[in-house]
């Protein structure tokens, strides 16, 4: 990989990869629609020459192609909310392929595993796995990944690699954990969104990017999906006891379901969206990494203990600054 292109770089995965990249010592342009956000993680990520910002609008193929100029890999990290997901998810893809088009470089798009529905097995399930969504974010979700891998996308070398919900020092409140870590580390009252005591995978934004970057550099892994794989599953409330021992405070958490969050919906779009998706909280899907290690080799698998430990940290350094 000479260069990349990171899209929705501020995105909590994007920087993740950005960071990723930056560590391997391969030139980054690091792409937002925020100039003032992109040029706070240039310097968070060290400031080097070789990181570049590019401002512009993923829903714009020029802009797009522009910024991959150059550039042999972009890494498709650009997040839509749940509540313009039908209606704006597939206009942005079709931008990027453009765009990836005209720059002739490889596409590695980032994803979530809602194309699977409701799980048909307790076991950890491989790439292969039927995808029956049952939800109209996971019916959308299935139509992005048909559209990548359109015949007339075919001469464009891409993959999907999927994360399940993930945590760590770049997430955001855009995430299933991000607020409730955030206040975690503040010391506030807070929110968990879903059951506290079903244990399910949280991926570790620094392991997916080791892996993320890893399946980019190896021809052999374009044309096919990748499961992003965690440590194994943990409960919310071992999640939330870790995060409050790093924080040294006990603050209440409420666990968020169905009623609470259907009520939280009628002043916050996004919140009534995320009831259609608390199934994965209750029966979780878990994902092998069989297919990974067959070709990478093991998968990082940072503890849970040491993963909170350095998240609510980084969360609160980045409070005091």
């Amino acid at each position: 990989m000479r260069k990349a292109l990171v899209l929705g770089a501020t995105g909590g995965t994007g920087k993740a990869i950005a960071q990723e990249l930056t560590n391997r010592g391969i030139p980054v342009v690091l792409f937002g629609r925020s100039k003032n956000k992109l040029e706070r993680l240039k310097q968070e990520l060290g400031g080097a020459a070789s990181l570049q910002v590019r401002e512009g609008d993923v829903f714009e193929a020029d802009d797009v192609a522009a910024a991959a100029e150059g550039v042999d890999t972009i890494f498709h990290a650009a997040s839509i909310p749940y509540h313009e997901m039908e209606e704006k998810l597939l206009p942005m893809a079709r931008a990027v392929l453009e765009g990836a088009g005209r720059a002739g470089a490889r596409l590695v798009a980032v994803d979530g595993i809602y194309p699977y529905g409701r799980r048909a097995s307790v076991e950890p399930i491989g790439e292969d796995h039927p995808k029956q969504p049952h939800t109209r974010k996971g019916r959308t979700k299935l139509a992005f990944e048909q559209l990548l891998f359109e015949p007339r996308y075919d001469g464009m070398p891409k993959m999907i690699v999927r994360l399940p919900d993930y945590y760590g020092p770049s997430m955001n409140k855009a995430s299933y954990l991000g607020q409730t870590f955030e206040d975690i580390a503040a010391g506030r009252p807070t929110v968990f969104i879903g059951n506290l005591s079903v244990p399910r995978e949280f991926v570790y934004l620094p392991d997916a990017a080791v892996m993320i970057v890893e399946l980019a550099s190896r021809e052999e892994a374009y044309g096919q999906n990748w499961h992003i794989p965690s440590v194994g599953p943990a409960s919310g409330r071992r999640l939330v006891e870790l995060a409050q021992q790093t924080a040294g405070r006990k603050s209440p958490v409420f666990p968020l379901g169905r009623k609470a969050l259907s009520l939280m919906g009628v002043f916050a779009p996004v919140m009534k969206e995320i009831v259609e998706m608390l199934y994965l909280t209750e029966e979780p899907l878990l994902l092998s990494g069989a297919k990974y290690e067959a070709l990478i080799g093991p998968i990082p698998a940072t503890p849970y203990e040491e993963g909170v430990r350095r998240t609510i940290e980084a969360m609160k350094r980045r409070a005091k600054a």
